[in-house]
This record gives C-alpha cells, sequence and structure tokens, in this order.
C-alpha cells in the first residue's frame, strides 16, 4: 500500500493533523519555558528542575495511565488530558503578564502539566495502530513522527520571536494549537479498539504491573527500550541550548529559537525520507548505528563555539534520533498485543519520553557542577559506550533484521 492510500485511509489524516498541531503548541511552549525560567536566574540547574517536575508524574503513575488507557476510551482520556495542557497554558500566561522574579511557580505548572502528560502518552500512542490499514502501521508510525518533528521546528523556531514580542504570547498561541487539536481527536473514528475488560473484571495489581512484565520478558522490547532510555539520559544535550546559546555561541532570543528549531529540522527530514523509503533490512543494527551518530553529534555540539555547527549537529543528530524513534515506535506495537499496549506504551512513556525530562534534569545539575562543554561532551560520549555495551550484550536485537519478523 503505497503512502497516498495510507493518507486516504480512514482516520490516517484527521489523526497526523491533530497530531502535528498538538505537538506544535508542545514545543512551543517547552522552548519558552526553558528560556524563561534562564532568564529569570541565569542557573542552568533550573533548566534541569523544570524537566525533572515534567518527569516526575509518569513515574510515579506509571501503574495507574498504562491502565487507565487499556480500560476506559482512549480517545476520551486523551480529551481530558489535553484539556490539563490547556489549563497549563494558560496558567504559564497568566502568570507570564505578572512580570515574573520567582522561578518556582514554573516548576509547579510544569508537574501539573507532567500529569497531563503521564495520561496523554498512552491513550494517543496506540492510536496510530487503530487508525492504520492492515499491513501499515510502519507508513503510519513514520507519518505520525513526521508531523511530531515538523512540529518541532514550527514551534521552537517561532519561541524566541514571540517571547520577544511579549512574554505571555508563546504561552496564549500554545494553548490554542492544543485546543484545536483536541477539536480534531474528538473527531476520530478507529478501524480497530483493543477488547475492554468484562463489567466484573477489577483492576487487580498483578493487571497495572503487566506493561512492566511483558517488556521485561520481551528481550527486544526490552533492549529496544533500554538503549533509548541511556541514549537520552546522557544525550539531555538540547535541555541545556539556553545556556549553550548564551555561554558558548554568545546569541540572542531570536537566534535561540532557530537553534531550538535545529532538531527537529533534522527529524522532520529523516521522518519524511523514511516516509517514502521506510527500512526494510537490518533493522537492528540501523537503530545501533543511529544512537553511536547520535552520540557523536552530541560530543560534536559540546566541542564548537561557532553558532553553524552548533546548528549542523542538532541537525544530524536529530536525524539519527529519528531513525531510533521510527524503528522503535514500529517494534513496539508489532510485538505488542492491542489490550496491552496502553500499559506498554505508559512504561515506554517513563523509559523514553518522560526520561528526556530526566536527561534534562541529569544535564542542568551537572552542568551546573561542571559546566556545560563537559556536561555535553561527556553525555555524547557516555551514549557511545552504551552502544557498545548493547551490541555486545543484546544480540538478540542485533540481529532483527525486518519488521515482518517481529509480529506478536
Amino acid at each position: 500500500m503505497s503512502t497516498r492510500e495510507v493518507l486516504r485511509f480512514g482516520g490516517v489524516l484527521p489523526l497526523l493533523v491533530a497530531n502535528g498541531v498538538l505537538f506544535t503548541g508542545v514545543a512551543l511552549q517547552a522552548a519558552v519555558l526553558g528560556l524563561q525560567a534562564y532568564e529569570i536566574t541565569g542557573r542552568k540547574a533550573d533548566l534541569g528542575w523544570i524537566g525533572l517536575c515534567e518527569f516526575l508524574p509518569a513515574a510515579l503513575l506509571v501503574l495507574v495511565t498504562g491502565s487507565v488507557a487499556d480500560r476506559f476510551d482512549r480517545k476520551r482520556i486523551a480529551l481530558y488530558a489535553i484539556a490539563g495542557e490547556v489549563v497549563c497554558s494558560v496558567a504559564l500566561m497568566l502568570y507570564a503578564f505578572t512580570d515574573p522574579t520567582e522561578v518556582w511557580p514554573l516548576f509547579v505548572i510544569a508537574f501539573v502539566y507532567g500529569i497531563a502528560r503521564a495520561f496523554l502518552a498512552p491513550a494517543t500512542r496506540p492510536m496510530p495502530a487503530m487508525v492504520a490499514p492492515e499491513g501499515g502501521i510502519p507508513k503510519v508510525i513514520a507519518m505520525w513522527s513526521a508531523t511530531w518533528t515538523g512540529a518541532t521546528i514550527l514551534g521552537p523556531a517561532v519561541s524566541g520571536l514571540l517571547f520577544s514580542v511579549a512574554a505571555w504570547a508563546p504561552y496564549f498561541v500554545s494553548a490554542l494549537m492544543i485546543t484545536v487539536s483536541g477539536v480534531f481527536i474528538s473527531g476520530l473514528r478507529f478501524e480497530r479498539q483493543p477488547d475492554r475488560p468484562a463489567p466484573d473484571d477489577r483492576p487487580t495489581f498483578r493487571s497495572a504491573i503487566e506493561g512492566l512484565v511483558f517488556v521485561k520478558r520481551t528481550p527486544i522490547l526490552l533492549a529496544a527500550i533500554g538503549l533509548d532510555l541511556f541514549a537520552v539520559l546522557f544525550g539531555g544535550a538540547v535541555a541545556l541550548l539556553p545556556a549553550i546559546a548564551d555561554e558558548r555561541l554568545g546569541v540572542g532570543n531570536v537566534a535561540y529559537g532557530f537553534l531550538r528549531s535545529a532538531p527537529g529540522l533534522g527529524a522532520a527530514a529523516m521522518a519524511v525520507f523514511l516516509a517514502f523509503k521506510p527500512l526494510r533490512r537490518h533493522i537492528g543494527r540501523s537503530l545501533l548505528l543511529a544512537v553511536f551518530v547520535f552520540g557523536t553529534a552530541t560530543v560534536v555540539l559540546g566541542a564548537t563555539r561557532s553558532f553553524l555547527v552548533a546548528f549542523l549537529a542538532l541537525v544530524v543528530l536529530s536525524g539519527a534520533d529519528m531513525v531510533s524513534v521510527y524503528i522503535r515506535g514500529s517494534l513496539v506495537p508489532l510485538v505488542t498485543p492491542d489490550e496491552k499496549r496502553g500499559r506498554v506504551m505508559a512504561v515506554e512513556n517513563v523509559f523514553i519520553g518522560a526520561s528526556n525530562e530526566l536527561g534534562a534534569f541529569e544535564s542542568g545539575i551537572v552542568a551546573q557542577a561542571a559546566g556545560t562543554p563537559a556536561t555535553v561532551i561527556g553525555g555524547g560520549v557516555a551514549t557511545i559506550v552504551v552502544v557498545g555495551v548493547w551490541w555486545l550484550g543484546f544480540p538478540s536485537l542485533r540481529k532483527v533484521d525486518r519488521f515482518e519478523d517481529l509480529g506478536h
């Protein structure tokens, strides 16, 4: 089935539009939140604390969010979570009106936002498989990733400009876009739905931890998620971009916005390429190679004082990361039964999605003590070491050849 035919199928296009609008607003808000915190205090550690506040809810609620996504209507859960994100955007906008001098309210709002996102991720991540035609999951995943990465270009690119016009403006635009995404999601129709539990089937602790158990007993899944976990944890350089732009590159808010959009540019270009030329062979080795390139580009980013080199390094590392996202995003639904996908996606959200924020926390705290260059370079080197360990320690991942071999 061609990409054009997939796009014409049912709810694929509306879901992609909803995802693109949602993450444009989210990426815009994330870029401005870090910039505002750094402008208030000038402390790199505060960039890390924002990351930790967004990470904690996903980790603390992992046994709840996945079970909710599997037991109840995923569309409804997603709409409630989107409403929570809109409330947080409005709260940030109202706080920006006060010309803030304290950073702690940003931490509080970031924590509440983390709660909403903790429920949103396991509810929406299975949706590409729910709207995809038979055999079209990898293509829909690639296009889903493309809309997300396109959003990470547009949102950050305008973040510095909007923030320079008025501190509240980017939060207003973010709230508006997240609201629009909710309208699109509310109208979605799914080709397939997971079987609902029987009325007398009560939630149990065993059911709640099934996602963790399934990941643990599926070696390829554990290896893929674990690899990205450590790569994201050590390679959290993007969180330090406000400090890199100021200290290392000497550029202002508008240039920072373009620098923050560079990861989206590289990832979007790679996602479009994968949508039309999807990987078909040597899947496991391609994943390991992509993470190796990610680590190498992170080292370059930490070592340079050139804006152009930093921009290109971000493009390369995000392009490599998109290959990893594409492979893992196709692998997880292929090896996971649909009735468990919410719980497995909740686990993945903690280990991968939310670990972006944990990586930001680690980078911010280390950078405060050791300096920005040492932190970024050290994270890149650590990522390369992890690839070597995984190459030797997980032969089952290295030997994965085709997606078709992974059907559950």
